[in-house]
């Protein structure tokens, strides 16, 4: 039992630790096998840690280069999109000053960013709406908003000392003021 495990472990490399202790003739073979043993166990997995980290670049740099290659594609496209934006803006031009008129379109480009803008916001409204439902509950904080007219409490608000306090988001807001 012991004698499969060692060859498990070690394989040939024992047949080699036994024949140096065989060669060295030490005072003590079995501590001396015992510290060869050790040894090559410790070199071995050395050398399993530098080819795993060897591989562990070696994905890393094929990221790196497949992100740069996407990043450059990223960059031609929209460097393509800008010259076929541009190329239709001066399309629009040269018709418009045959007509004689001159609308200040938008660029689409700038729709496109807004539009983006506005999903983002909408998407991270949510972890923001929880996490100040968390803090209203939370035993010992104010309830009070900083710069927000506030009622106490206590009093019975009258119709004349009710204040309409604007909730919506800043999308909402926006909207309405326009």
């Amino acid at each position: 039992m012991e004698t499969n495990y060692l060859k498990r472990c070690f394989g040939n490399h024992l047949a080699q630790a036994l024949a140096e202790v065989a060669m060295v003739q030490p005072s003590d073979p079995i501590e001396y096998l015992a510290h060869w043993l050790y040894h090559y166990r410790k070199m071995a997995k050395a050398k399993e840690k530098d080819r795993q980290e060897k591989i562990q670049l070696q994905r890393e740099y094929e990221n790196s280069l497949e992100e740069t290659r996407m990043a450059e594609m990223l960059k031609q496209e929209e460097c393509e999109i800008q010259q076929q934006c541009e190329k239709y803006h001066h399309q629009l031009g040269r018709r418009n000053s045959a007509v004689g008129t001159n609308p200040h379109p938008m660029p689409l480009i700038s729709v496109a960013g807004s539009l983006e803008k506005t999903k983002f916001m909408q998407e991270n409204r949510e972890p923001l709406e929880k996490e100040a439902l968390k803090q209203e509950s939370l035993p010992g904080t104010s309830n009070m908003i900083p710069g927000m007219p506030q009622q106490s409490p206590s009093s019975e608000p009258s119709v004349s000392s009710q204040v309409y306090l604007n909730t919506g988001t800043p999308q909402e807001i926006n909207y309405q003021a326009v």
